[in-house]
């Protein structure tokens, strides 16, 4: 029995022991669990913080030039994957803790847990050995390539604009929506410099402000036109250390290129100074992901559309203030001299702005001492020559470049030869830029392209219309290559160093150097004037000339001569055009010439006569020998009488004769000469039936301004006016405007009620502009019909009518101004009255309405929700724009509030501020406040705004706003200016 015993007692022990041995880790983890958790959380942040330390090494390294090693790549894949594992595990760690005291059944997900720990952390074990072993033996020596090469050029610093500007460069590289930034400016303005410090200001480990970081930043200076891909791709490959085939395609190289810049988390290259547009493809490209980007500079507007840029941004020149710190930075102490400060300060506002030229030129005269040679380069600069072979090779050949990338034509040829080659519908745009220069400021653009057109610059054409389109071209393709830049709505001009150079070329090349340019020289006689017998241009415009006179030494081959903007040029001698038989072009425009010479006649050659805003001209000599004239323009003039002979003017095609002193009647017959007339302005003269329907008759006719009187509007079909491209017809006392848009369709009504049975309605149906004065029922004078083409519509000095219409007369309506309509309540009136939905309108403009107490009132009516700008000014009751109908509790929805980007108040004594809904507000770029000193604080949205870039008032309103935080009136106070 003993034996029995201790054999069963020596098996029970046995198992027991097998037992214990199996259970006693599980017990162990469930016991333990807590501490083993938290002992494992330790390990994995020892992990992390060796994996960020090898990380920073690696990344240090890279922007030396060197590759990560596989080893290191596929670690550090393998510590995200288990951090990514140990991240999963922590909600069941959490369930788990929290089971202490629970019953033991539950105790079977610790143990689950625990085992999922250890295996974690025999993988960190494993990971965390073989980080360690690393040591310094991260990378390779593969590629080779910097982040950021350092390339030499001029600092910006301390020069605000350019500062600015690369501050703007910085956010749009932040910009994870924008992918390709085109900067473009005329040439020498730093478009270059620019991107020179950008791409150094890229070298600093952490540009200051800005979150950026590119794997490689690549700069291509881009081989002038024509463009070879291969010399592109060649500088890329270089940059990223990739061995290209001299013999493979360009696609294999592309290719190449392209699977290297794949590799690379993000980069940024740079395609300085490109001419013509480039396909990235082609170069190798990959498609832009968000952080990889492409800066492209140019001359050319066109280029950055043509690339299909993201962001297009405009370098300008710098003011006159700017201009002088960086001219007297080039130049040096020797400013401050006494004789020579005032010489100085003359040659920087030569350079009017331009960089390259202030610096060029600064730094040519830096330590001359001599008075004299400040002197000569001065004048040589008024004389539009180079001073000297560094200013011609440095400024003027560089922009010459953009004159010749025109170059169909060869300069260095005769005009004569250049133009049998020019393309005789296409014109000579190298010409049409030369031509420019004949101008000293401001360049009215219809009178450059009529004068283009006369000239034969514009090509051949049928039609003046087809020549005028081709002369905006022309002026556009000028603007794009920043040699003419916009001045107004009207105008363009040339900046000074630009004209200069064209002049420098004009006269240094071919045939053209015969131009004369006297332009601004501030002549009072010009009889002492050498011209060679051969000049075939005369420029003496804004020359403050007061005499013409009959010595004058003939110019046979002269075909313009431009004397316009000399006011105190009162008189012209007897025989002064006799010196002039061949001209074909003459303005005289804004002179104070009370008459001309009868030697006028003689001029058997002259297409275009430019007489307008010559107020005190009163009689013209007989003009029947001008039998060529095509342009005749006396608009502002005070002539009493036509002149004898404009019977005789039969190719005449623009006739602009818009004055209201004409002391005699219109004859009948009188337009029947004008048979090749495309274009007729004769808005100050009231023109009857008889004479509509001569004018009517003339079938190249396009482009009509007249005022007409009742009788010629009654009993008349409306059919005449589809010929008519564009028109602008006055009916009844409406005051003759100034300006006229020539490319509306334009019809102005005085006191509409004589017109209460829709007679008007069919001539309304052609115009897309319509002004009305003193008119007491819009809604006869529009009858039952709906105006689809009518975009603009001013009410002045008129009332609103009461009543109910079902329809919109104008649901195309964009425009709209209201001045002194007294008994307007509220703009929704027109919605309640007239039936107008506002569903296109845009811009909005009213003034002395006396009773406006809201602009638009939520409820039956909805606010326009395309309206981006508002004007309102002199109404003293406006408490509010936006109120809300006592019967309705409306409100608007985020997609009827309107984005408004320019708001305009004066002299709104009652409103207080502006409470309408804040999203009107977030997009608000203009914010002009004048006479409104109730406005005490703005809304929120434009405190906050980052789109405001203009805020106009008294320096007093501005100080007595609230603001919710100061720093938001500091952010704004770079936007604000006084007025």
């Amino acid at each position: 029995m003993e034996i029995l015993f201790n054999a069963v007692g020596g098996f029970v022990v046995e198992v027991g022991k097998f037992v214990s041995k199996c259970i006693y880790p599980t017990i162990e983890n469930i016991v333990h669990f807590s501490s083993k958790t938290e002992n494992l959380r330790t390990e994995m942040e020892e992990l992390t913080a060796l994996r960020d330390d090898i990380k920073q090494k690696v990344e240090v390294a890279e922007g030396e030039g060197y590759k990560r090693k596989p080893d290191v790549i596929k670690w550090l894949k393998d510590v995200h994957k288990l951090e990514n594992e140990w991240e999963a595990m922590q909600e069941s760690i959490a369930a788990a803790t929290m089971l202490v005291y629970k019953c033991c059944p539950k105790c079977s997900l610790r143990s689950e847990v625990s085992t999922q720990a250890k295996n974690i952390r025999d993988q960190f074990c494993k990971l965390k050995e073989v980080g360690e072993n690393f040591g310094s033996n991260l990378v390779v020596e593969n590629y080779r390539v910097k982040k950021v090469e350092f390339i030499p050029g001029p600092s910006i610093q301390g020069q605000l604009t350019a500062t600015r500007n690369l501050n703007k460069l910085l956010r749009l590289l932040e910009d994870v929506k924008v992918f390709i930034i085109g900067v473009w400016g005329a040439g020498g303005v730093g478009k270059t410099t620019l991107v020179i410090n950008l791409n150094n200001e890229l070298l600093k480990t952490g540009v200051l402000g800005f979150k950026l970081s590119f794997g490689v930043v690549i700069w291509v200076t881009v081989p002038k036109p024509p463009i070879d891909i291969r010399r592109v791709q060649a500088q890329i490959a270089s940059r990223l250390n990739v061995k290209i085939d001299s013999e493979g395609s360009d696609r294999s190289i592309s290719s190449k290129i392209c699977e290297r810049l794949k590799e690379e988390t993000s980069f940024l290259l740079i395609l300085d100074d490109v001419w013509e547009p480039i396909n990235l493809d082609d170069v190798g490209v990959p498609q832009l992901a968000t952080r990889s980007k492409v800066i492209i500079t140019s001359r050319f507007s066109s280029v950055c559309s043509q690339m299909k840029t993201d962001v297009e941004m405009k370098v300008y020149t710098l003011d006159e203030d700017e201009s002088w710190q960086l001219f007297a930075k080039n130049v040096g102490d020797i400013v401050n001299l006494e004789q020579i400060h005032p010489l100085a300060k003359e040659i920087s506002r030569e350079c009017d702005g331009l960089p390259l030229a202030i610096m060029v030129i600064g730094s040519s005269m830096r330590g001359q001492m001599r008075v004299e040679l400040w002197e000569d380069a001065l004048k040589s600069l008024r004389m539009s020559e180079p001073h000297s072979k560094v200013v011609e090779d440095k400024v003027y050949k560089v922009i010459k470049w953009s004159f010749d990338s025109f170059g169909s034509q060869d300069i260095e040829s005769s005009s004569e030869q250049r133009s049998k080659r020019v393309n005789k519908k296409r014109g000579d745009i190298q010409s049409c830029f030369l031509y420019c220069s004949l101008y000293p400021a401001a360049i009215p653009t219809d009178d450059l392209i009529h004068c283009w057109w006369i000239e034969g610059l514009l090509g051949e054409h049928d039609t003046y219309e087809e020549a005028y389109n081709r002369g905006i071209t022309m002026t556009e393709r000028l603007k794009d290559a920043c040699l003419l830049e916009s001045h107004g709505m009207d105008s363009a001009k040339m900046h000074d160093v630009v004209r200069d150079v064209s002049r420098w070329i004009a006269n240094s090349f071919g045939d053209e150097q015969n131009l004369v340019f006297q332009a601004g020289i501030g002549l009072t006689e010009i009889s002492h004037i050498k011209v060679s017998t051969s000049v075939k241009r005369i420029s003496f415009a804004s020359s403050n000339i007061s005499g013409l006179p009959d010595n004058f030494m003939e110019c046979p081959e002269a075909t313009t001569l431009l004397l316009q903007d000399n006011g105190h040029l009162w008189d012209i001698s007897r025989e002064f055009f006799l010196a002039f038989p061949s001209l074909r072009v003459l303005n005289l425009s804004q002179t104070g010439i009370r008459a001309l010479p009868s030697s006028i006649n003689i001029l058997c050659q002259l297409r275009a006569l430019i007489l307008k805003n010559c107020s005190n001209l009163e009689d013209l000599p007989p003009i029947g020998n001008l039998c060529h004239l095509q342009l005749l323009d006396c608009d502002k003039t005070s002539l009493h009488y036509l002149p004898q002979g404009m019977d005789k003017l039969t190719n005449l095609r623009l006739l602009n004769l818009p004055v209201g002193q004409l002391k005699e009647i219109i004859g009948q017959g009188f337009f029947l000469s004008f048979s090749s007339i495309e274009m007729l302005n004769m808005k100050g003269i009231c023109v009857g039936s008889t004479s509509l329907d001569e004018i009517l008759s003339l079938h190249n006719l396009t482009s009509l301004f007249i005022k007409l009187d009742s009788s010629s509007i009654f009993n008349r079909e409306p059919t005449w006016m589809t010929r008519l491209k564009r028109f602008h017809i006055i009916i009844g006392d409406y005051p003759t405007q100034g300006n006229i848009n020539k490319s509306a369709r334009t019809i102005c009504v005085s006191e509409c009620e004589i017109f209460s049975n829709g007679e008007l309605s069919g001539m309304l149906q052609f115009a897309s502009d319509l002004y009305l004065e003193y008119c007491k029922d819009l809604s006869k004078l529009i009858g039952c019909n709906s105006f689809n083409g009518l975009k603009s519509l001013s009410i002045q000095s008129s009332l609103m009518e009461e009543g109910i219409r079902q329809f919109d007369p104008f649901p195309n309506l964009e425009y709209l101004s209201l001045k002194f309509v007294y008994n307007l309540r509220s703009v929704s009136d027109f919605s309640q009255h007239l039936g107008f939905r506002f569903s296109k309108l845009r811009q909005l403009e009213i003034s002395d309405c006396r009773n406006l107490k809201y602009l638009f009132k939520v409820g039956a009516f909805s606010i326009p929700k395309h309206l981006d700008e508002i004007t309102v000014e002199d109404c003293q009751r406006l408490v509010a724009l936006i109120a809300q109908y006592a019967s309705t509790q409306t409100t608007l929805v985020n997609s009827e509030i309107p984005r408004v980007r320019k708001l305009v108040f004066r002299k709104l004594s009652n409103l207080t501020m502006l409470r309408e809904p804040q999203r009107m507000w977030e997009h608000l770029e203009e914010l002009k406040v004048y006479g409104c000193a109730e406005i005490r604080k703005l809304p929120r949205s434009i405190q906050t705004s980052n789109y405001i870039k203009l805020i106009e008032g008294s320096p007093m309103w501005w100080r007595q706003l609230e603001w919710d935080d100061d720093i938001f009136k500091s952010n704004l106070e770079k936007c604000f200016q006084w007025s």
